[in-house]
């Protein structure tokens, strides 16, 4: 017995008849695509609307009268960003899946009121590019003049959440940022690692017109080859940010800026060298700040706080890393930085796999606790998806 032919159902579960061609020959294939395409965007319309809806009653059920923060669970959205990575077979590829998720759910948290989300500003920063890619497009993004602003907007209340860079994979740790951690009550509960692409901008028409480079420390740095090769003589102004590099660069004649691609387009500047950074996989990887702590993700990581109790004594750093390494935790990263008690002494940042709820972490942290004359948990977040 032939099988049959199987067909694509539309609405009414019957394949459409090939369309007729606009001039009445042979029907045109095209257009039967299309209307399959128009079928499907129905459908996923309908879904659309339809976990919306769910959403909004998860808002509700969870407190009829709280604010959009109160409902945020980065836990939960890094498990549904790693479902669909899980389950992609392409042609779309994950960077585009998590991407068009991301701003499902954002847009579908934002339904009452959207997310205020202090960053790193002006407008045309990293700082704004990791925080669109982490809540999406539907969140209010407040553009602020420093990481301290960012904290104080987020502690007083003015900002749900904040983003801060922490530190870049080829020029190391961003030190106002750890400081800033030092002394403020807030909690680490989220991460974003972006891909970072330096680009060369300005008024001018060619790199001979230039007299000045203007751009945040951190960008000279990641492009000093190229900048050494390609413009040696020419001067290079450290800024408070790319963006206000940017700004200089379109209001002083023979002034250039190094920045993201989107700072060209706010500032309305030139791409004079594209991707001029000497690193081939230079990333930055940001802290998203909020006034409190969340529940564990499945794969998470936890950022440590502490002082040894006699950092004079030999071993005194082993002591701390000791009950680390018997509870089998990966450490991943560690930092030092002046702990503004007395001079020389110094307090360690530590990156940890796991999050302080786990029972192999407590454990470990509880220990360390014992050994440290200072012990605090900055934050325990989902690693970041990608």
């Amino acid at each position: 017995m032939a099988k049959s032919k199987k067909k694509t159902p539309g609405k009414s579960g019957k394949s459409a008849a090939p369309a007729a061609s606009p001039k009445g020959g042979a029907p045109d294939p095209l257009a039967g695509l299309r209307a399959k395409i128009d079928d499907v965007d129905a459908r996923i319309h309908g879904l659309l609307n339809e976990r919306a809806f769910l959403a909004r009653q998860v808002g509700v059920s969870k407190h009829a009268d709280g604010h959009t923060v109160d409902f945020y669970r980065p836990e939960r959205e890094a498990q549904v960003l790693r479902m669909a990575r899980a389950r992609n077979k392409g042609p779309l590829r994950n960077e585009e899946i998590l991407r068009l998720f991301r701003e499902i759910m954002s847009a579908c948290l934002a339904q009452e009121e959207p997310l205020k989300v202090g960053y790193l500003g002006p407008e045309g920063t990293f700082s704004q590019t990791a925080t669109l890619k982490h809540f999406g497009h539907s969140v209010r993004a407040l553009a602020l003049s420093s990481v301290d602003e960012v904290f104080h907007e987020v502690e007083a209340g003015m900002a749900d959440f904040g983003v801060v860079p922490v530190e870049n994979s080829t020029e190391g740790s961003v030190n106002h940022t750890l400081d800033s951690l030092l002394g403020s009550p807030l909690k680490i509960c989220g991460e974003v690692e972006l891909r970072i692409h330096q680009f060369l901008m300005g008024g001018m028409e060619r790199l001979d017109k230039i007299k000045r480079i203007c751009s945040h420390p951190q960008s000279l740095a990641q492009c000093r080859g190229w900048l050494d090769e390609h413009l040696p003589q020419v001067p290079r102004i450290p800024v408070s940010s790319n963006a206000e590099g940017a700004r200089r660069a379109r209001d002083e004649e023979g002034t250039a800026a190094i920045a993201g691609e989107t700072a060209a387009h706010v500032y309305n500047l030139k791409l004079l060298a594209t991707e001029i950074e000497d690193s081939d996989d230079n990333t930055t990887r940001f802290f998203v700040v909020g006034r409190k702590l969340f529940k564990p993700s499945g794969d998470d990581r936890t950022t440590l706080l502490c002082s040894a109790l006699d950092t004079d004594s030999p071993g005194a750093l082993h002591r701390l890393l000791e009950p680390l390494a018997k509870h089998k935790i990966s450490l991943t990263r560690i930092e030092s930085r002046p702990s503004r008690r007395k001079k020389w002494d110094y307090v360690f940042f530590f990156d940890i796999n796991g999050h302080a709820d786990e029972p192999h972490v407590a454990k470990a942290l509880a220990a360390l606790k014992k050994r440290a004359s200072l012990f605090r948990v900055l934050g325990s977040y989902p690693r970041a998806v990608s």
